[in-house]
């Protein structure tokens, strides 16, 4: 049985992967506040600790063949740029220490599309994560959305109509599609996948090929 450890599994996209994850056999352990151990699937194996310091959970991902990081901060936006730094930056280089410690076979990362013409810190963070995981030598799988469609997050369904007309424009189709929006079963469908299919070396998947991978059956 593959095992998997994730960080972030009580947050928007782990809520959904893990029960797919579990579905599938495979045995899950997952990082959480101090606290949130009961947000989790019974059958997932739950780790109290800091996701922003890995000596607090770094023996837990030993035997692990997979590791998923899906922890940031919630609802990014421009006014936010301390918060990319403080806790996405410091919590992707904890868990990228804490897989290396480990000897992780496969690292999956949730980064950002780019380049964008918005949310430069964010984009920055993600950017120089990214990095790090190449530094690393660690095979990685790193997935490059831009906006999640779910709920809490249905704003931007006004917009679609605009990246119609974007992507009919020969000037704008490329940057319609990179920064296009896919949903929130269809991501979940892309985690799934780079969990089934360990990438070797460094493998992207950007948000149109998110979309075309479609939903879990």
């Amino acid at each position: 049985m593959s095992k998997i450890f994730i960080t972030g599994g009580t947050g928007y996209m782990g809520r959904q992967l893990i029960p797919e994850l579990l579905k599938r056999g495979y045995a899950i352990t997952s990082l959480v506040r101090p606290g949130s151990e009961t947000k989790l699937p019974i059958s997932c194996n739950a780790v109290s600790g800091n996701a922003l310091d890995a000596d607090t959970y770094a023996a837990s991902v030993v035997g692990c063949d997979t590791f998923i990081h899906l922890v940031g901060v919630a609802h990014p936006s421009p006014a936010k740029a301390k918060q990319f730094r403080e806790i996405d930056l410091v919590a992707a280089k904890s868990a990228i220490d804490a897989a290396r410690r480990a000897n992780i076979q496969h690292f999956v990362y949730l980064s950002v599309a780019q380049p964008a013409p918005i949310m430069r810190a964010y984009l920055e963070v993600r950017a120089q994560a990214e990095q790090l995981l190449r530094e690393s030598a660690m095979n990685a799988t790193i997935l490059r959305p831009w906006y999640v469609l779910g709920p809490g997050h249905r704003w931007p369904y006004v917009l679609i109509p605009f990246y119609v007309l974007l992507r009919n424009i020969p000037a704008t189709k490329e940057g319609a599609e990179r920064l296009g929006l896919v949903t929130l079963q269809q991501m979940t469908a892309a985690l799934v996948r780079a969990a089934e299919s360990p990438a070797r070396g460094i493998v992207i998947v950007d948000a149109p090929a998110i979309r075309n991978q479609g939903n879990l059956p």
